[in-house]
């Protein structure tokens, strides 16, 4: 039985942790299909990752972790890169990822939530970076998570393992909003997306991991604005119009429906 639900709406592709029994807990072959699944998300404007019952994601199974505490050496290499490559699928896919977080996301939970876009967190969200408490490290989850919010917090928090609040997480940059209706709030995010030029939005999200310099900047807004697209959208905002859509939809018709996130 796949441990991941993935379903279309529309524009949206909802990407679902499917294991509540298990906290949806990471193993090998979870890991294995959200790689699968990040990889291709094909022509989706938003990717939602959520995950089912009381908890985003609890870390890694520990099933999972009893079975590595036999591997060599080199086939933990391979184990932590296997790990590492779905935290990089996540982190690179083209279209924006909004992360719906509920309950726990421990130790690689936290991470997965480091490499999304946006990330809208219920007041009842726990998170931390806990392998210390296990005697190892958080280094498959490093480079996304430092990135994120940066070494003064990660100082304490991945030499103390503690655990912290949505308020923390916050404060910290971990996430972006602690609401009390996860679906509401995942559902104006979504429609947010959605009211951009489908190409400018995933463009926005390459220029933030890319950070181009200033002259190949300026041949990046010089490309979009000369574009289809770009002609588009400023044409519709000088005549007051919504922006269409090659196929005649216009680029928000999807938003405002507030969809059950």
């Amino acid at each position: 039985m796949s441990a991941l639900r993935l379903e279309r709406d529309g524009p949206i592709l909802r990407v679902t942790l499917a294991r509540p029994e298990r906290r949806n807990a990471f193993d090998a072959a979870l890991i294995a299909e959200l790689t699968d699944a990040f990889a291709d998300v094909g022509d989706a404007r938003a990717v939602l990752l959520a995950g089912d019952g009381p908890s985003f994601c609890a870390g890694a199974d520990v099933e999972w972790q009893r079975s590595s505490v036999d591997l060599s050496y080199d086939e933990n290499v391979e184990d932590a890169l296997r790990l590492y490559r779905m935290l990089a699928a996540i982190d690179e896919c083209p279209a924006p990822v909004v992360a719906r977080v509920q309950g726990f996301a421990l130790g690689g939970g936290s991470g997965v939530v480091a490499c999304a876009d946006v990330v809208v967190a219920g007041r009842d969200a726990v998170f931390g970076f806990t392998e210390v408490r296990l005697g190892i490290v958080p280094a498959v989850i490093s480079p996304f998570v430092l990135r994120r919010i940066g070494s003064g917090a990660a100082r304490r928090y991945f030499l103390t393992g503690e655990r912290f609040d949505a308020d923390a997480a916050l404060r910290i940059g971990l996430v972006h909003e602690v609401v009390e209706d996860l679906d509401e709030a995942a559902a104006r995010v979504l429609d947010d997306l959605l009211a951009g030029g489908p190409e400018a939005v995933r463009a926005a999200k390459r220029l933030v991991r890319e950070r181009p310099d200033g002259p190949e900047a300026a041949r990046l807004a010089a490309r979009l604005r000369t574009s289809p697209e770009g002609q588009e959208g400023l044409r519709a905002f000088l005549e007051k119009r919504p922006a269409e859509a090659p196929d005649g939809a216009a680029w928000g018709a999807f938003a405002g429906k507030r969809r059950p996130a």
